[in-house]
């Protein structure tokens, strides 16, 4: 397993469990000052930068691209998988789909969190899985043109009502049939919805592609009450070798945080 920080660019996630916020030269510099294998991108838009600036950036610093985020497309632009409107809807996947290839040219998946909506009002859950699911299949047909999986991303309860649980995201991939979807262990997440979060991984198997390492409170490894040991060992049982990514709150400063994840990291996989 390898270790990757979040470089957020987009000035409404400025709250957000990102750690570094400042200009992509600084926040690779400061990335590889701190001794992370990988960096995870949150774009404003697949425009907002060249492939070529970001291999520049990763090979001047020796840092891999771990994955892209498009959650952008929900906190800047509204836009939902599962919006009532088919041409939200539409947007939405163009979107995300042009985010997968400007990540493919990088050998990083994208992920898909917070732009999965919730179903409610007018939008049934069966309807709303459905449009999931076919934009899903969709999602993991383009990423497969790049030989990168698609990363589908349960997010607790209070962010979406649709699928909350690891399991129940291996379950709906399995149903559907759905092809090179991968899940994302937000640990963060886990914490709310899952009894146990080691035996969720098990559960999951195969079907876990991304890890967010942070506590139970969004922090940095150690300022929660989340114990990594059982967790890395579950892993390790299924085989996983991905990314351990600190998708967290830069408390109580960003090189703090970063300092702080990292050591974190090397003493979990020791």
């Amino acid at each position: 397993m390898k270790s990757a920080i979040t470089l957020c660019q987009v000035p409404e996630a400025a709250a957000g469990p990102f750690v570094f916020h400042q200009p992509l030269p600084e926040g690779f510099a400061a990335a590889a000052q701190h001794g992370y294998d990988a960096v995870e991108l949150f774009l404003p838009s697949p425009d907002f930068v060249t492939v070529e600036e970001i291999k520049t950036l990763a090979t001047k610093h020796h840092l891999e691209i771990a994955a892209v985020g498009t959650g952008a497309g929900m906190v800047k632009h509204g836009l939902s998988l599962t919006d009532p409107d088919p041409q939200v809807r539409e947007r939405a996947l163009s979107f995300i789909l042009e985010l997968i290839n400007f990540g493919g040219q990088l050998n990083a998946p994208a992920i898909l969190g917070s732009m999965q909506g919730k179903w409610g009002d007018n939008v049934s859950r069966e309807q709303a899985l459905t449009w999931l699911a076919e934009a899903l299949k969709i999602a993991g047909e383009e990423a497969s043109k790049h030989n990168v999986p698609f990363i589908y991303e349960p997010l607790n309860r209070y962010e979406t009502n649709l699928i909350n649980k690891l399991h129940d995201g291996a379950l709906f991939i399995e149903e559907k049939n759905l092809n090179n979807i991968v899940l994302l262990a937000d640990l963060f997440h886990m914490n709310i919805e899952e009894s146990n979060i080691a035996q969720a991984i098990l559960d999951a198997g195969s079907h876990t592609g991304h890890v967010h390492f942070a506590d139970s409170n969004r922090q940095a490894m150690g300022h929660g009450h989340t114990n990594p040991k059982p967790i890395i060992d579950a892993l390790r049982k299924v085989d996983y070798n991905g990314y351990l990514s600190a998708e967290i709150f830069p408390l109580p400063d960003p090189r703090t945080c970063a300092a702080q994840e990292i050591t974190a990291i090397k003493s979990a996989l020791s």
